[in-house]
């Protein structure tokens, strides 16, 4: 089975369930999403829909009222297409161990969802997330997805590893490849055994063949649709990978076994 690591809600769903049948790909993990630079028809949209973009990723969107509406467009997508798509939820960071334990025991366990994700903690703002990660640790292998790339700090990055080891229970996954801090971002996930590489939006080609080199069983074809494309994003991994057991695992064996696909 091929599955896209990382995508977000489309506008419409059915265009995106187009560019998964382009790419041959089986499946895609869903994360809720508040910008949809899909929906942009010109430049001056678009900026208006980056700008939304730039609020969640610099940590400004962190109320529960913030998110419901992705909340809703996530549940929608669920529902049109349950054979297409794997539901993790995005919550906000910053609610304190209680709060964020009460949400994620409704949101995500309590709707039958594989994961939470994908967060963003705010530059230099990466321990926000250890609430999330004691909550997953709470529900058995619950991964856990973050935002890699930037305004994802260096700092950050190492960071999360130390939460990670932390929680060894918990797989943890790095988005983006880690984005310009990607040399870093392997070399600590290689270092911790509950992390994950996610593959999307790779800054250069070899820095994609080096990953799945030096982690075959814990790297993920990603495209981060709609900022990537899927048919892209698979050509690349299999460009840079033979055919066989670690290129399987890679494109969607790995994933499927975080997310309790069986």
């Amino acid at each position: 089975m091929i599955i896209d690591a990382h995508s977000h809600v489309h506008d419409p769903v059915e265009a995106h369930v187009g560019l998964l049948d382009e790419a041959g790909v089986d499946r895609a993990v869903l994360f809720a999403t508040r910008p949809h630079p899909e929906r942009a028809g010109d430049l001056a949209a678009l900026r208006r829909e980056m700008a939304v973009l730039d609020e969640a990723l610099g940590g400004r969107a962190g109320t529960v009222e913030a998110y419901r509406g992705a909340w809703r467009e996530l549940d929608a997508a669920l529902a049109a297409r349950p054979d297409r798509f794997i539901g993790f939820l995005s919550v906000p960071l910053g609610l304190g161990t209680e709060e964020t334990a009460a949400l994620v025991e409704r949101e995500v366990v309590g709707r039958g969802l594989h994961g939470i994700g994908e967060l963003t903690p705010a530059p230099g703002g990466a321990g926000q997330i250890e609430p999330v990660l004691q909550a997953a640790a709470d529900h058995g292998r619950l991964p856990v997805v973050v935002h890699g790339s930037a305004p994802t700090t260096a700092e950050d990055l190492a960071a999360l590893a130390a939460l990670a080891a932390r929680y060894r229970d918990v797989p943890l996954v790095v988005s983006q490849l880690g984005g310009q801090h990607w040399m870093q971002a392997v070399e600590l996930v290689r270092d911790t055994p509950n992390m994950y590489l996610e593959l999307s939006t790779a800054p250069v080609v070899f820095a994609v063949r080096l990953a799945i080199e030096e982690l075959p069983d814990r790297t993920l074809f990603g495209s981060d649709a709609p900022y990537g494309d899927p048919v892209l994003a698979r050509t690349l991994v299999e460009r840079v990978t033979g055919p066989g057991g670690v290129r399987d695992r890679v494109l969607g064996g790995t994933l499927a076994e975080l997310a309790g696909l069986g």
